[in-house]
C-alpha cells in the first residue's frame, strides 16, 4: 500500500525548524511507542545531528511492555537518553526535567566556567504529526499554551513554553518527510493516525492492518472476533463487518466502516497492547 503525505506547510515547518536549531541546546524527539523507528523523521534527526538528544517514545501505555524495554536497552546502546511516557499524563513530567537536566549538565558546567548564570536551556519538541507533542507541552507547563487534537497538523507554528528550572521548551509543528522509501513504513505510520485519514482508502489501510495482525497477533483476532485459521483478511474483514453490525441501505455490509472501526479499536488500545515494529 504506497502512502504519501507531505503538505505545502511541512515544508514550511521544516525551514522554521532549520532556524530555530540554532536557538536550541537539546533536541527532545517524540515518537510512537508502537513504532519507534517508524515514527522517527530522517529530516528532524539530520537537522539536529550535533544537539543533545532526547528521545521520548509516546503512548506507551499503548504499546507492548516487553517491546517497550527491549527499545528502551536500543536506544541505550545507541547513546541516546530514552524515556517513555504517557502524554496525557503529568507522572512524567519529573522524570522530563531530570532528562533535561541530566543531558544539559555539560552545558551547565561550561556556561559556569564562563561566568554565564541563569541561562535557560532550551529544548526543541520535535516528531512527526499526531504524537503527542502539544499534548506533552501542556502537560509539562500545566496550561493549555499548545493547541492539541486528535487528528495530525494542528499544531501550525513554533511556540515558546517556559518551564522551572530554567528551562524553555519549543514547541513545533509535526513534519514528515517527502517520500516514505519503505512502504512499510508508510503504512505503520497511517496505522497510527499520524497522516491524513481524508487521504487513505480505510478499507485498504483496515484490510492491511488486519493482515498485521494475523501475521503477528493471531490471537487477538480469534478472540475478537473469533476468526479461524483459513481466514484471509478480506475474511475477517467481513466477520468484522457483521461482528459490529456495519451495514448500509439494503442490509448490505459496509466493509468501509468495519475497517475504520478496526482501525480505530487498534489505535484507541481496545485491541490491546500491541507493538508494530521491533529492534
Amino acid at each position: 500500500m504506497k502512502i504519501q503525505w507531505y503538505p505545502g506547510h511541512m515544508t514550511k515547518a521544516k525551514r522554521a525548524m532549520s532556524d530555530a536549531i540554532k536557538l536550541v541546546d537539546i533536541i527532545i524527539e517524540m515518537a510512537d511507542a508502537r513504532a519507534p523507528e517508524a515514527t522517527r523523521n530522517p529530516e528532524i534527526m539530520e537537522l539536529g545531528s550535533n544537539k543533545s538528544r532526547i528521545i521520548i517514545l509516546n503512548k506507551a501505555d499503548l504499546s507492548d511492555e516487553s517491546a517497550n524495554n527491549r527499545w528502551a536497552t536500543y536506544y541505550k546502546e545507541q547513546g541516546y537518553e530514552c524515556m517513555f511516557m504517557d502524554s496525557r499524563k503529568k507522572n512524567g513530567i519529573n522524570a522530563l526535567i531530570k532528562a533535561i537536566e541530566n543531558v544539559s549538565k555539560e552545558k551547565r558546567e561550561r556556561d559556569a566556567k564562563r561566568g554565564i548564570k541563569n541561562r535557560p536551556v532550551r529544548a526543541m519538541v520535535a516528531g512527526i504529526p499526531n504524537v503527542g507533542k502539544s499534548t506533552l507541552i501542556n502537560s509539562v507547563s500545566g496550561r493549555a499554551m499548545a493547541k492539541t487534537g486528535n487528528k495530525p497538523g494542528v499544531t501550525k507554528g513554533n511556540q515558546w513554553i517556559k518551564l522551572k528550572g530554567q528551562i524553555e521548551l519549543l514547541d513545533t509543528p509535526g513534519i514528515l518527510w517527502p517520500k516514505f522509501e519503505d512502504e512499510k513504513i508508510g503504512e505503520m505510520i497511517a496505522f497510527i493516525g499520524s497522516i491524513n485519514d481524508m487521504i487513505i482508502d480505510i478499507r485498504e489501510l483496515g484490510l492491511e492492518l488486519i493482515k498485521w495482525f494475523l501475521n503477528n497477533k493471531t490471537d487477538i483476532l480469534k478472540e475478537r472476533f473469533e476468526i479461524d485459521d483459513s481466514d484471509d483478511e478480506n475474511a475477517v474483514l467481513i466477520k468484522i463487518a457483521n461482528i459490529r453490525g456495519c451495514t448500509k441501505k439494503g442490509n448490505e455490509l459496509d466493509y468501509d466502516k468495519a475497517a475504520g472501526i478496526f482501525v480505530n479499536e487498534f489505535r484507541s488500545g481496545k485491541l490491546g497492547r500491541v507493538t508494530l515494529q521491533m529492534p
